[in-house]
């Protein structure tokens, strides 16, 4: 709540005036009032007695709201209120709207039926407000007597047909003129050239504290110097923009960061770009046009580094450097990530932070790893306060607690609902004893082992479909991340298998098991169309060891197997379903000593590889058709053949 009664009004509009005097230049031809205001260092007009306070409730019907009747014993109106209304009503001028802009016929033949309470007030603000405004650029200001705070305040609302936005909304006629106050400064700070020079108490200030806040910031104290920076910024202060942005960056607030003036800068560009272009990415812009307008003013070399970096993104290919001892530590930090260890790479950096040389004064935190295909998702909004609030920059101050890490270390948040709910089926390979570059060998045929570039399942899902040629009804290649599964363990999951066929699924156990250990888990509990399963399959040096498959009602087991692992245990009094299998995921995790790192699966980018097909050949007598795309065309081919997948047409 402002206390809008005891505000010193004198001392803004006398601050204001004189500023508005100085901005104008000598030479400047204008109008006789103006330049009266000008010589007298004045934009108002004698003060109101009360009066012709009291004249104008009477006329009107109302009484004032505090902070306007305030106004008014200071000032009977006001000339250049911002830089779009020129002049605005004293006791004489103020008058009901009473739609005379048409704007209440507007608003209420878009409104729906069924608009709410808000919009019908907003729409209503046209016939029952007071209209303030009697010279403007097209721009309405309105107080409204229906929108009463508890001190008898009524708010502003402005509305300007060339800026195609709703109303904007005032607490009271104090915050309007405060902000319109800000206006003239930042509009003057957009043309401030060399004759006059814009500088006065006011931008003296504000300068003073977008410097403080710039060491405040790297000292870890981000919110109050993001709240400094963003009044400097309000007011059109140089740095203020570019500074508050990278804060907002690292809070994930991506929208409306372009980083003004300090992404240009040749000493910034090389870390501030990468971001810049890593959301215009974000937002499938393809054309490249809306880049090029926030990279204004850029020289050459800045302009061929931002389209270079574009192109990396895209391409999935960018990745982000740094010098010294934390540059060492990002590279620490891709190897976990890249496998999954998602929590570690983010301690990694953390650790290094207090060691992170900026690139210049106006540089507050990293930012370019946030473009990095692998390090990029390590960020949250909790993470980004987190480093927000890690001294740096050889700003002394006390570290943070830590935040919580993001993986469960277990396996039983495989079986809670992923947003939108889409996984209701997956399986994973967990190999002992190899690290995960390794398990492609074990899992895929001799000649496909290589693994992919680090991308979401869903991303490499789409390029794997793109370039597959050959499509068999009967094959179930599997697409599958890779990486490190607890100690001594790495992993291959599918998020989106193909259908299970008890009769002719073979489990890649066995063949994965050479020389070590391998466990084989396939999870549709939650599959909702009334044919659940679960199996799991456990072999050693190529031989499975036990083995058992729930589907239909039905258990089919083999081997000797542990009683924690009893299927037994599992199926029978309980409803089949999500508690099923996370009874089983926790049976499984404490079996083996196992985890699966579930921000890395989920929100991440691991690398990916296709195994060879998780089912049986095909016997005599077995119908399947393979598509094969060929230049020119494609066409399917029925088959009844025993081994491989059968004959194929193009």
């Amino acid at each position: 709540m402002t206390d809008t009664t005891a505000f010193d009004w004198p001392s803004l509009l006398r601050r204001w005036s004189g500023e508005w005097a100085d901005s104008l230049p000598d030479d400047e031809t204008r109008d006789e009032d103006d330049e009266t205001a000008r010589q007298a260092r004045w934009l108002g007009f004698p003060p109101a007695s009360e009066e012709r306070i009291a004249a104008m409730e009477a006329r009107l019907g109302l009484r004032m709201p505090p902070s306007y009747r305030e106004f008014l014993r200071v000032s009977d109106g006001w000339r250049h209120a911002g830089g779009f209304v020129w002049l605005l009503a004293g006791t004489e001028d103020a008058r009901w709207h009473n739609n005379a802009s048409g704007l209440a016929d507007m608003y209420e033949e878009d409104m729906d039926e069924d608009a709410g309470p808000e919009e019908r007030r907003e729409a209503g603000i046209w016939r029952r407000g007071l209209q303030l405004d009697v010279e403007s650029d097209i721009t309405h200001v309105l107080l409204d007597p229906e929108d009463v705070d508890e001190d008898g305040e009524w708010a502003v609302y402005t509305w300007a047909s060339w800026r195609a936005a709703p109303p904007e909304r005032y607490a009271n006629f104090l915050e309007f003129m405060r902000d319109m106050h800000r206006e003239f400064h930042s509009l003057q700070a957009r043309r401030s050239g060399p004759d006059p020079v814009f500088a006065n108490d006011t931008t003296r200030e504000l300068d003073t504290l977008v410097e403080q806040a710039r060491l405040e910031a790297l000292g870890g104290g981000w919110e109050r110097a993001g709240k400094a920076l963003d009044e400097a910024r309000g007011y059109g202060r140089p740095r203020a923009a570019g500074l508050g942005d990278q804060i907002r960056r690292l809070l994930g607030q991506t929208h409306t960061v372009y980083f003004e003036d300090l992404v240009t800068d040749p000493q910034y560009a090389p870390e501030l770009l990468p971001s810049l272009v890593a959301e215009h990415v974000a937002r499938s812009h393809r054309d490249d046009s809306t880049l090029r307008f926030h990279l204004g003013g850029a020289d050459d070399d800045v302009t061929s580094l931002a389209f270079a970096t574009l192109e990396q993104v895209r391409n999935g290919t960018y990745r982000y450097t740094a010098a010294g001892p934390f540059g060492e530590a990002v590279e620490r930090a891709r190897e976990l990530a890249r496998w999954g260890e998602t929590d570690g790479a983010w301690r990694t950096l953390m650790d290094a932070l207090p060691l992170w040389e900026p690139l210049g004064p106006d540089h507050l935190a990293p930012l370019g790893w946030v473009a990095d295909p692998v390090l990029g998702p390590l960020l949250t909004p909790e993470r980004g306060r987190e480093l927000l609030s890690t001294p740096r920059g050889g700003q002394a101050g006390e570290a943070p607690r830590p935040t919580a890490g993001l993986d469960p270390g277990n396996l039983a948040w495989l079986a809670e609902p992923d947003p939108g709910n889409n996984r209701t089926s997956f399986r994973f390979v967990l190999v002992e004893g190899v690290e995960p570059q390794e398990v492609p060998g074990r899992l895929a045929d001799g000649g496909d082992t290589a693994l992919n570039e680090p991308f979401t399942f869903w991303e490499a899902y789409r390029r794997s479909r793109h370039n597959r040629r050959e499509h068999s009804s009967y094959g179930d290649r599997a697409l599958m991340a890779v990486g490190r599964a607890g100690t001594g363990w790495s992993f291959a999951f599918d998020g989106d298998p193909a259908p299970f066929d008890q009769r002719r699924f073979v489990s890649p156990a066995a063949a994965a098991s050479e020389g070590t250990r391998a466990v084989v888990v396939w999870s549709g509990l939650r599959t909702g169309r009334g044919n659940s399963f679960f199996h799991l399959s456990v072999a050693r040096d190529g031989g499975e060891q036990y083995a058992f498959t729930y589907s239909d009602g039905g258990i089919q087991q083999s081997g000797e197997i542990p009683d924690p692992l009893d299927p037994s245990r599992f199926f029978g009094a309980l409803e089949v379903g999500a508690e099923v299998e996370r009874s089983l995921l926790e049976a499984v995790a404490g079996e083996f000593g196992v985890h699966l790192p579930r921000h890395a699966i989920v929100n991440g980018r691991l690398h990916t590889f296709t195994t060879r097909s998780w089912t049986r050949p095909p016997r005599d007598g077995e119908t399947y058709t393979v598509i094969r795309v060929e230049t020119g065309g494609a066409g399917p081919a029925d088959g009844r053949q025993t081994g491989e997948d059968g004959p194929a047409s193009g």
